[in-house]
């Protein structure tokens, strides 16, 4: 019997609350979007300069979306499930 209640109070308990997983993935979302976002702009030609790697896409857009993507990520850790 009184193995029967400890396994009934031994319940798996998840460290983070189903909004703190939410967060997690919108902040991966964005990260990845921001990655994506940086990817590309080479050239198939060694000998040719393709000037679209310096595209503020790349240089100002996808870097500041990553950052953002960590914030989030970071939000989601230090958010309390319970309140």
């Amino acid at each position: 019997m009184g193995e029967k209640k400890r396994k009934e109070n031994a319940k798996s308990i998840f460290v983070f609350g189903k909004k703190n997983y939410k967060f997690m993935f919108i902040g991966l979302a964005c990260i990845a979007l921001g990655f994506i976002l940086m990817s590309g702009g080479g050239s198939d030609d060694p000998n040719v300069f393709n000037p679209e790697i310096f595209h503020w896409r790349r240089i100002r857009l996808a870097p500041a979306i990553i950052l953002i993507g960590f914030g989030i990520e970071i939000y989601a850790i230090l958010l309390n499930p319970d309140k």
